[in-house]
Formats: C-alpha cells, structure tokens, sequence
C-alpha cells in the first residue's frame, strides 16, 4: 500500500471524540487562513513601522503562503508514510512557537524569515488533518460533509482574519496578530496529544527520512522564491532589467527541473508523484486550485489598500466592508455539501467559474469609493458564491479522481496549489497593478487595480474553457491504471470468505481482480452472489478507469492485482459502492 497502513487502516472513533476532532481540525485550518487574512488589514500599518516598500509589503503574506505552499508536498508524505497525529500536533505546535516569536521582532528580514518558518509549521497540519479527517468519515457523502465545513473554515478565516487583524490594528498593535496566532495553535496541539487516538501502524522496512525527497522541495522552494522575488522587483525595477529577468528566467528552469526531478526518482519518494497527473481531471482540477484563493487574495490585497491608503478609510471600516464575501461564502462551504450532491460536479465548477468572471469583471469597474453599494458589494456576494462553491466541489472532486491511499499526498498537492497560486498571483498582480500606475497618464489611482482584475479574468476564463472542453465525467472514486481499459471479474475465493461478515452487515463484499486488457474491450463486473443477497448486477462500463469504493491500494505498475469493492446488497438496483451525483 502506498501509506504502508495495515489493511484495517480506518480507526473506529466515537461521535464526540469524532466531532470534537472535526472541530479541533476547522479550527486549524481557520488559524492557518487567519495567518494570511489578518496580515491585509495590518500591511498599510506595518509599512509605515517596518519601513517597507509597496513591493516588500507583499513579502508579510507570500513569505508565509510560499513555504506553506512547498512544504504542503513533504509534509503530504509525511502524513502517509509517519504517523498523522504526531505530524500534525508538531506543527501545530511548532506553529504557535514561532508565531510568538515573531510578535517580538520588527526588523523586516527577521520577521520575513518567521513568517517563512510559520509557514513551513502550518504545512504539517493541513495533510495529516486531511487523512485523519478521511478515517474520521470513510463514508463518501459523510467525508464530503465534513470536507465542506473543513473548507468553511477557511472562508471564515479569510474574512474573520480581516476584522480581528483590523480590531488589533485599531486597538492594540500588529504584533498581537502573531501572539493570538500562539495562544490558539499551542493548546490544539497539547490536547491533540491526549483526543487523537493512536493511529494504524506504518509498516514500512526503507529509511524513511529518504522518503521525504527533501531535495526536490529544496528545488521548488527555491525556484518559487525567486520567482516571487522576481514579480516583486518588477514594481521598482523595469521588466527588462537584470534584477528582475535573472530570477524570472532562473526560476523556470528551476520549477522544469523540479518536474524532471519527480519525473526520474522513485515514485514511492516523490513529493509530487508523476503518476497524479494520470488519475482523471486531476490537471484540471490542480489548476482550478491555482485560482481559488487567488480571487480572494486580489479582492483584498487591491481593495483594502486602496480604501485605506487611497480613501482614507479606518482599518476596521474597510474590514467591515469585505463582510458579504464571508456571510456568503462561510455558509455555502458549510453546508452546500448536500445540495451540490445533486449535480454533476462538471456542471458545478463551471457554474462556479461563471460567477467568479462576472464578480470580476464588475469590480474593474468599482473605481469610486461611492460605488461600494452599486458595485463592490454585488461583486462580493456573487465571487463569494463561485469561489466558495468552487472551492468545495474542487476539493471533493479530488479526492473522488484518487485512491484514498493516498489521501494526505493529494490533499497536501491540492492545498499546495491553492497557497502557490495565492502566493505567485499576489505578487505578480501587485507588479501588475505597480506598472500600470507608473505608466499611467491620469491621475486615477484605479488604474493599476482594474488591469489587476482583468487580469484575474483572463487566467479565470482560460480555465473554465479547459473544464468545457477536457473534464471527464467519472462515476466514483477512481483508481488509476496503467492500462486503458480493464476486465473485473469476481475472486469467488476471498468472496466466500465474505460471505459470513456480510450477512450480519447487509453490504455485499466482492473482491474482484483486475487484468490488463486491449484497448478495445471495457470492464464488465461479473459477480457470483445469491439472489436474496443481491438483486440485481448491472455490468459496469468505464472505458478508462475503475469506478469503486476503495480500501487497498491499487499499483499502478502492477499487471495484475486484487482489489475489494463494496457493493449494496439492499438496493433495489445493483450498483458500486453509493452513486454519488457524477454516476
């Protein structure tokens, strides 16, 4: 198996320690957004205190957001190849010690390389949060639900962040950003120790430090450093000068041969292992991640420097006026769950993309403080519905596409993407926006945040055109093989072996074998069962990948292999595992 778990790898828990969990790790994932939220509202004040430039301002947030994003993919195999639990209370932990710290210091470098060592402790918790939450709810539509308020907490940080960041501004100071950061992340971790219960072993023989393909983050981190530090030079240096093509240019070539790099290593030890890109629509939905939290991070980084620093506004009024993107956006991560079940998760995402361009399109026009009403606000609650829909539906569809083996991998890719494309988007919107001003012959101060939407909405519609055109439509979670096709026929030995357990139970356990087969056959499930068991079994089609419930890991590289399905004995109409609303 790819984690190394025992076959029984989803502990049992009870339903309050369940929920209290859930809770524990929503809160979490609240810190880990308050941790670039609050930070918006403190730029204009901690400019001015720590001498800052408009382009090293960008560095409090993508400091934070950049080794969070490259870390995300180690710490992703941390959580599937150690323990879940201790990865994720050591960040949590580590997490709050250098959240303290840095409230102590006010020397721009220093404080910088906090927020970059933050960074790296928020990574641990995001994956090993993830794959503890996929054994907390192994049922699909459960896991969803529980993703969603996952993900609602996040929305709740970005927008709550914002007004706590403002109220410490108005009534104490910036450093208390950072301590309250400490005094929440310290206590999870300690009481994690005592509520997580001990997970399944990890039986692994490798040296598994080896595992962790520390050089090939040690590439990417890199290349993303420069490539930010790059766009952020852009705003006081011209695009052709050497400061700013040198980094630009280096770092492609770093990210490429971060890629030829996971390309050539033993996939059991890539951060980003090659074979991802194979499950279905997971390119797609990778670069769907790119721009979620990129929406949020242009609304606020343009808007609230502009009403503060532009229209004189109060750091809590200008907080305040982002309120309708959370009022929307924390409910619908909540609890759309249920009611986006319904529709195809295609349909969904494009719906989601759709709104996304209209809100951006209305605020490159919302360049008058007496606008808020006519076109800030619109375009809040409209973005706030797409993104907040997006981000959900993009989240479960995939981990629908993946073997939940490797849950916390993907988890840690997708969480990735989201904070790189949040961290790289910032700074090359604000060298956008930075440009545009210098070059521009009016006196309008808008100028360079409308070319910084427009822009938003140019990467958002070239998105929405690859979904038109490339998502898949797949029936469940889905298992990658090397083949393009495969023959499920019933192992009637382990079937029997079944029969006893599934009689107290009322599911159906058939554990089927798959095959390579030619191009132009499809999978058919063939299934010996007693009628008063299962009543019906239609054969299943899916010409390019298996459609199942998982619990063993399916290798790739193997050509033949076993693998247990769970299928309903009680239905009136056969299926595999639960339709979910892509069947």
């Amino acid at each position: 198996m790819e984690a190394g778990l025992s076959s029984d790898a989803v502990v049992q828990y009870g339903t309050v320690r369940k929920y209290t969990l859930l809770l524990l790790f929503c809160v979490s994932q609240f810190l880990d957004a308050f941790n670039v939220s609050a930070l918006f509202s403190a730029i204009p004040v901690m400019t001015v205190q720590l001498d800052l430039s408009a382009s090293e301002s960008v560095w409090l947030v993508s400091a934070y957001q950049l080794t969070f994003a490259a870390f995300l993919l180690c710490s992703g195999r941390i959580a599937d190849i150690y323990n879940p639990k201790y990865a994720f209370i050591s960040g949590a932990f580590a997490l709050g010690i250098f959240s303290l710290i840095a409230g102590f210091v006010h020397a721009k470098v220093g404080l910088f390389v906090l927020r970059a060592f933050a960074g790296v402790a928020a990574a641990m918790t995001i994956p090993s949060s993830l794959t503890l939450l996929v054994r907390l709810f192994p049922g699909e539509k459960e896991q969803a639900r529980a993703i969603g308020v996952y993900g609602g907490s996040a929305a709740l940080g970005n927008v709550l962040g914002l007004i706590i960041g403002a109220i410490f501004i108005e009534y104490a100071s910036w450093p208390w950003l950072f301590w309250l950061a400490a005094l929440i992340a310290t206590p999870i971790a300690f009481v994690c120790i005592v509520l997580v219960p001990a997970q399944p072993p990890v039986t692994r023989e490798e040296n598994k430090i080896a595992l962790l393909d520390l050089p090939g983050i040690s590439i990417l981190t890199s290349a993303l450093i420069l490539l930010i530090f790059g766009f952020t030079s852009s705003g006081t240096e011209s695009w052709s000068s050497a400061m700013v093509l040198a980094p630009l240019i280096i770092s492609v070539f770093g990210i490429a041969a971060f890629f030829v790099w996971e390309a050539r290593i033993d996939p059991k030890k890539a951060a980003f292992p090659p074979r991802t890109w194979r499950y279905p629509n997971f390119a797609i939905l990778f670069a769907i991640a790119l721009s979620i939290f990129l929406w949020f991070t242009t609304i606020f980084l343009l808007k609230i420097t502009m009403w503060q620093e532009v229209y004189g506004w109060s750091a809590i009024n200008a907080a305040i006026h982002f309120l309708p993107v959370g009022v929307i956006a924390g409910p619908i991560m909540l609890f759309s769950g249920p009611y986006t079940e319904r529709f195809q998760k295609k349909h969904i995402i494009l719906f989601s993309q759709v709104l996304l361009l209209i809100s951006s399109i209305i605020l490159a026009f919302a360049d008058a403080p007496g606008k808020y009403w006519s076109r800030d606000f619109p375009a809040f609650v409209v973005g706030a519905i797409g993104g907040s829909l997006l981000f959900v539906n993009a989240n479960v569809a995939i981990f629908h596409n993946t073997p939940p083996e490797i849950a916390g991998t993907v988890g840690a890719i997708f969480n990735s993407a989201l904070q790189l494309g949040s961290a790289v988007g910032a700074a090359l919107i604000t060298s956008i926006q930075l440009t545009v001003d210098k070059s521009s012959t009016t006196d309008s101060p808008y100028k360079g945040r409308e070319a910084g939407f427009w822009f938003l909405v140019g990467v958002i519609s070239v998105e929405a055109i690859a979904v038109a055109l490339m998502y898949r439509v797949t029936l469940h979670r889905t298992e990658s093989v090397e083949s393009d096709a495969a023959t499920v026929v019933s192992d009637e030995k382990d079937q029997e072996k079944e029969k006893k357990t599934d009689s107290e139970t009322g599911d159906l356990d058939v554990t089927v074998e798959l095959q390579s087969a030619p191009l132009s056959r499809c999978p058919t499930l063939a299934v010996e069962a007693p009628s008063s068991e299962l009543k019906e079994v239609e054969e299943v089609v899916a010409p390019v990948s298996l459609v199942a419930d998982s619990r063993d890991e399916i290798s790739p590289s193997t050509p033949q292999f076993t693998h247990t399905l769970l299928l309903d004995a009680t239905s009136e109409e056969g299926h595999v595992g639960q339709h979910d609303d892509n069947h």
